[in-house]
């Protein structure tokens, strides 16, 4: 059974590197290596949503995530990460890029 997980992560606060960042994870713009990583690691759904300068990323995981993923996802994942820093920061007080989300409601009450 899949699970849902949410991080926060902050983009530098410059127009046009938040355009660049956008550009950048346009549709067919992710390496496709970077998408098999994603999804070998045990993620079935994601999505990021940005309001200003924030991102909020949205994941439904696999109840084994997270998984290993061979050397060569790892190797393309740590090009790619290495490439997005220059937009990213992290939120004040996290020792994490993406600070995990601590749900504090839900409207089914559970």
């Amino acid at each position: 059974m899949a699970q849902r997980i949410c991080f926060a992560l902050d983009l530098v606060d410059d127009a046009e590197l938040i355009a660049a960042y956008e550009a950048a994870h346009a549709p067919g713009a992710v390496w496709p290596e970077v998408v098999e990583g994603i999804r070998a690691a045990g993620y079935e759904a994601m999505e990021i949503w940005r309001f200003g300068s924030r991102l909020f990323m949205v994941a439904e995981v696999s109840a084994d995530w997270p998984r290993a993923i061979a050397d060569h996802l790892r190797a393309t994942d740590d090009r790619w990460q290495a490439a997005m820093d220059r937009f990213q920061q992290r939120i004040a007080g996290s020792p994490d890029k993406w600070a995990p989300m601590t749900r504090i409601f839900t409207l089914d009450g559970a």
